[in-house]
């Protein structure tokens, strides 16, 4: 199969958006940009379309996929009630990257679930994405439109590197504003939960909600057998093959401790240092990736996953990642690291 790449801009969003939803209607997969990630998008009514997205990322199929819809009427059908959390949430942040997950109705298939009887949904902010899936006239089932395990692409050259030729087509929309995979709320039982850390923060599901539980795979691996409940909670995500190595704690320590690290690395071994702006000079690694400010969180959380998939561009072996405090966006953002480190971790 050869991978279709056409650009979206002003002039040809129309006729690029069309020819993906015929695509879609003809049972293929079309990678298309959010303002959060890439998504790898199939119809999501349709469970051969979720076999075939699941192939394509050679992803484990008891892992949920969520559906993506263009405007709001398209979420009743969806799902079985929307509690009043729900429409709270969903007042102050659709169309945005938050994915809520519900109760499923009938007309969603198991395959989409992964075997769940609940369903994940968003309406997204980017207006091509919102385009595309209006044109398909279905909702699209989208996972991160990468292998199974690598970070997450921010650029349709990230998606081409992983998948050419094993889905029909890429909408190349640019680069992604946030750059982190949507949050996701489970708002199917009594008491909203944080499933997974994003752009809309605690902090900011607070504010709307008074109060909010927080799931234990947000900060920890989840033990063998049990099921996830979202996208991202139970595998390994976001690793370049490179070994990742976090280390937290106060800077002039985390710096120490890294150069020491580093020291002690066998030298056949390249080695890198995925740094802030203001750390960039302070390390003996053979390879130092800039990541943002530690100022801008919002600048490191765009960059995160260029950063991973460059230390394979660099044919790093290990890389060494400055730690965040764990509030804010920094929850988010540490959440993707610590799976890419595969919960390797220092603390100074």
């Amino acid at each position: 199969m050869k991978t279709i790449v056409l650009k979206a801009d002003n002039k040809n969003n129309k006729a690029v958006t069309d020819k993906a939803a015929e695509i879609i209607k003809q049972g293929g997969l079309v990678a298309f940009p959010t303002e959060t990630v890439y998504g790898l998008g199939g119809n999501g009514l349709e469970p051969e379309a979720a076999k075939k997205i699941y192939a394509a990322k050679g992803r484990p199929s008891d892992n949920p996929l969520i559906l993506h819809i263009s405007e709001l009427s398209q979420l009743r059908p969806l799902v079985r009630e929307i509690p009043p959390s729900a429409e709270k949430l969903i007042s102050h942040f659709w169309p945005g990257p938050l994915t809520l997950i519900f109760k499923k109705a009938d007309i969603v298939p198991f395959e989409t679930t992964g075997g769940l009887d609940t369903v994940a949904v968003r309406f997204p902010e980017n207006s091509i994405a919102r385009e595309f899936i209006s044109a398909c006239g279905v909702p699209i089932a989208a996972p991160s439109a990468n292998s199974s395990g690598r970070p997450s692409p921010t650029r349709a050259s990230h998606v081409e590197y992983d998948l050419n030729g094993k889905i029909d087509m890429i909408i190349d929309g640019g680069h992604c504003e946030f750059g982190l995979e949507s949050t996701i709320v489970d708002i199917s039982s009594d008491k909203p939960c944080l499933l997974r850390p994003g752009s809309i923060t605690v902090e900011m599901l607070k504010d709307v909600l008074g109060e909010i539980a927080i799931d234990k795979a947000v900060l920890t691996k989840l033990e063998n057998g049990e099921s996830p409940k979202a996208p991202g909670m139970k595998y390994t995500h976001y690793s370049p093959s490179a070994r990742v190595i976090i280390v937290r704690g106060d800077s002039e320590k985390v710096i120490a401790k890294i150069n020491e690290l580093i020291s002690k690395t066998d030298k056949g071994l390249k080695t890198g240092v995925i740094a802030s702006e203001e750390t960039k000079d302070r390390y003996i690694a053979d390879e130092t990736l800039v990541i943002g400010s530690i100022k801008k969180p919002e600048e490191i959380a765009a960059n995160l996953f260029k950063m991973l998939r460059k230390c394979d561009h660099h044919n790093i072996d290990t890389v060494f990642a400055e730690g965040l405090p764990e509030n804010e966006l920094g929850l988010a953002i540490m959440n993707r690291l610590k799976k890419a480190a595969g919960y390797e971790i220092y603390d100074v």
